[in-house]
């Protein structure tokens, strides 16, 4: 989708931080994500940002929950909170088995004017 604004999502494994007591052999890895929606007024004022979510993810790789721990504005933080509910993730790894942690995800919103 080609649009002069959009939502960059960025995750990468030096930003996935994994929780020291659950830390896994293998991080979870992203297989599918959801751009969050760009709020209509800071789309149109162009206003970038950025929210870092806490998230737990179950040995499914499924999203159960997600805190906002901090943000650059607070109309990013409920579409990032939204689109990371959509995400499915290879689940994190100890000793070879799937399982559950808690990673903090860094998602940006870049204005392209």
């Amino acid at each position: 989708m080609k649009t002069s604004l959009r939502a960059v999502l960025l995750l990468a494994t030096p930003l996935l931080f994994v929780a020291p007591a659950l830390a896994a052999t293998e991080p979870p890895v992203p297989v599918r994500t959801a751009a969050p929606d760009y709020p209509d007024d800071m789309k149109r004022d162009g206003v970038s940002g950025v929210v870092m979510v806490k998230c737990t993810i179950d040995a499914q790789g499924n999203v159960t929950t997600s805190i906002v721990e901090k943000s650059s504005n607070a109309a990013f933080e409920k579409p990032a909170v939204e689109a990371l509910k959509k995400w499915k993730f290879k689940p994190a790894r100890a000793d070879g088995k799937p399982i559950e942690v808690t990673v903090s995800i860094p998602i940006k919103f870049v204005s392209e004017a």
